[in-house]
């Protein structure tokens, strides 16, 4: 009798739990590169490899304009704007090169095409009209498309088939349905998207790629230089979440971007880029550390890639960037958590 109660209880709506997922593969361990301006030597990516990562990013711009319902890059730009030209390693070209020189360094790679928006972002890219929608649609999916057809052709690991364009996607599943179809008719590969940390739960589309996506810029602590166990203690509703979406589409979570400014207040608002920085390289190797240390027990996580690291040997460059570990604490962070969860 006490048997059958307890299966009935186990039947009934809300008593059913989805069941633990486990991802069994290895763990990604890479970056997103900057696009250079011009092509960089053949030993421009040996750093990555001496930071124990094993996978890069390589991360090809379009262009959009908000409320303007077309879509640029390099393939289909209008012929007024290709005289101002664009930098090397975002031409076809340069990201072909930089595919072939990350393999070349025995790098993995993810192809993870970006929308760059002016006068907006790109995270809430929406049109009023069907007229419009179509129109932009019809524009980007040529981009997707191009990027698909350079990674197989390449032998690319994973193709991300775009970043946060979240309200896009939660708008419009039946365009990124066929468009998926599609990606798959073109690339044999393996497929994710980069959803925004605040919005993955709601993309429409995850039964159809291998991995669960996510930008994870979350938000940990207000403290201005928070310890590392303070801030993994930020990370357990993170947790939490990420696990019960994972068990829900038994899929593993990737992320595709984490990163922190070597800020005050690194923690608080990760995705902030624009505001004020009083300088704070132990609060970014602080925060590094507490992600490393706090997803790498979780069943569901396939790893992730840093924003973010540059190829060219200026480090003028680097040192203008609150982001990149290169040359702070955070990178030797990485360096010694990436060798002790070596695969």
């Amino acid at each position: 009798m006490l048997c059958r109660l307890l299966l009935l209880l186990l039947t009934l709506p809300g008593c059913q739990t989805d069941p633990p997922f486990r991802y069994m593969g290895p763990i990604l361990k890479g970056v997103n590169l900057v696009a250079p301006p011009r092509q960089p030597d053949s030993a421009a990516l040996a750093p990555v490899r001496a930071v124990n990562a094993d996978w890069v990013a390589i991360v090809p711009y379009g262009f959009c304009r908000k409320d303007d319902p077309h879509f640029f890059f390099s393939e289909n730009r209008p012929k007024e704007s290709r005289k101002y030209g664009q930098w090397w390693g975002e031409t076809p070209a340069g990201v072909a090169e930089t595919i072939r020189m990350a393999q070349k360094q025995g790098l993995k790679t993810m192809l993870k095409p970006h929308v760059w928006m002016q006068g907006g972002s790109h995270l809430d890219l929406e049109f009023r009209t069907e007229a419009d929608w179509q129109s932009f649609e019809k524009d980007y999916r040529q981009y997707v498309l191009f990027f698909a057809r350079m990674a197989d052709s390449l032998q690319v690991d994973l193709y991300c088939i775009t970043t946060e364009l979240d309200r896009f996607a939660i708008a419009r599943p039946a365009f990124w349905n066929q468009l998926i179809t599609d990606v798959r008719k073109l690339y044999g590969g393996k497929l994710t998207y980069a959803a925004n940390w605040d919005r993955y739960e709601s993309i429409p589309f995850w039964n159809q790629l291998d991995y669960v996506g996510v930008d994870a810029y979350f938000p940990l602590s207000d403290d201005r230089n928070p310890s590392v166990n303070a801030l993994v203690r930020g990370w357990k509703p993170h947790l939490n979440a990420l696990q019960k979406t994972s068990d829900r589409l038994q899929k593993p979570i990737l992320f595709t971007e984490f990163g922190y400014r070597a800020c005050d207040h690194t923690a608080r608002r990760p995705w902030e880029s624009e505001t004020d920085c009083t300088p704070n390289l132990q609060a970014q190797a602080n925060a590094y550390a507490a992600l490393l240390s706090a997803t790498r027990p979780q069943a569901w996580f396939a790893g992730g890639f840093a924003w973010k690291w540059f190829m060219d040997s200026e480090p003028r460059h680097r040192e203008r960037d609150q982001y990149s570990p290169q040359g702070r604490m955070a990178e030797q962070t990485l360096k010694k958590q990436w060798l002790s969860n070596a695969n």
